[in-house]
């Protein structure tokens, strides 16, 4: 029989095929790290790399992005009182799939027509929800189905560094994405309504992008686009200075103003603008008569270092604080007075 001897040659053979196999896998260890080499042998080595592109965040956030104008009637005695029609433009952030949206209420305000214009065309008109002077933010409400809505990602904490793209209608162009980074984080005092702390980016963003997104190279929400640095000097030439509201600060404003129509804020009634940093505290320069400090007994010069059980590391943290506070709680407030240590209990007001 020869079909014994012939199932032997082809074991024999087999085995010796897997022996060198194995001798190759261990001698090679790219063969068996998945980089395909075995198949790449007699590919051509020049091929190129694939281009960085951030276009899959831009498709996964963009259909979100919104172009808003805002319509109102002016009636000037000058024009012997024929009405003046004045638009403005600005962007918007679909946030919600029930058809709310964050835009800057700069965009909206005083509007008596909103018109919204979704990335495929499509027209509708806006409600105006309510919105917020302090941050600058407004929600409208549009009555649509299956709409987009822009990734969010509840977790992330914009660093510095980070990649960002800046999606809006600048001067009407149409929807236009613009690149750069976060230049630095808890900027403030960028307008005199407002100690919130913004983010400053270097993704250019001009007229018509406000209220826009700044997404991350994901294509998730980083923040609102709000402005522009604003030069005291106009023969100085800026560039690659802008602003953006944080996404977290957004959300939560937008939540009190969909459930209130408002944001409820604490008030304290002092000003400051000095932190004392051997004492570690903020230190008061005016207190408002009659106000809830006031009424309390803070005095210009007190220096509080701690709020509730918080230690006051800024000026801004402690507006925060006092902000994120529900009128009539009462707060705990640890002061230094002439070199003496005090507390003292304050009910918190309202802002109005």
């Amino acid at each position: 029989m020869k079909l014994i001897p012939f199932l032997s040659y082809v074991i024999k053979a087999a085995s010796y095929g897997l022996l060198v196999a194995v001798v190759l896998l261990l001698l090679i260890p790219e063969m068996r790290e998945g980089t395909n080499l075995s198949l790449n042998i007699f590919a051509n080595q020049d091929s190129k790399a694939k281009p960085i592109s951030y276009a899959n965040a831009v498709v996964k956030a963009a259909p979100s992005v919104v172009n808003i104008y805002s319509e109102s009637i002016e009636n000037n005695p000058r024009y012997r009182s024929r009405p003046i029609q004045r638009v403005k433009l600005g962007s918007g952030v679909i946030m919600d799939a029930r058809g709310y949206i964050l835009t800057n209420n700069h965009v909206v305000q005083n509007a008596d027509l909103i018109t919204v214009i979704l990335q495929d065309s499509t027209e509708l008109t806006a409600e105006l929800i309510g919105s917020d002077e302090f941050t600058d933010l407004a929600v409208l409400k549009v009555h649509a189905a299956n709409l987009p809505v822009i990734p969010i990602d509840d977790s992330l904490t914009p660093l510095v560094g980070d990649v960002v793209l800046a999606i809006g209608n600048p001067l009407n162009l149409g929807q236009t994405i613009t690149q750069g980074i976060i230049s630095a984080t808890g900027r403030n005092g960028l307008s005199s309504n407002s100690y919130r702390e913004f983010l400053q980016m270097d993704a250019a963003i001009n007229d018509g992008n406000s209220g826009g997104a700044v997404v991350n190279s994901n294509g998730d929400l980083v923040g609102i686009s709000t402005a522009q640095f604003n030069r005291s000097n106009q023969k100085e030439s800026i560039q690659g200075i802008f602003f953006a509201i944080p996404y977290k600060l957004a959300a939560n404003v937008m939540q009190q103003l969909i459930s209130n129509g408002r944001v409820t804020r604490g008030w304290l009634g002092v000003s400051s603008q000095r932190y004392n940093r051997q004492l570690k505290g903020i230190v008061i320069d005016e207190v408002t008569p009659q106000g809830p400090a006031d009424l309390a007994g803070l005095v210009k010069g007190d220096v509080i270092y701690q709020i509730g059980n918080t230690n006051i590391i800024s000026i801004n943290q402690a507006l925060d604080i006092i902000a994120e506070t529900k009128p009539n709680s009462v707060l705990k407030l640890s002061l230094i007075r002439d070199n003496s240590h005090k507390i003292l209990n304050v009910k918190i007001g309202e802002i109005n």
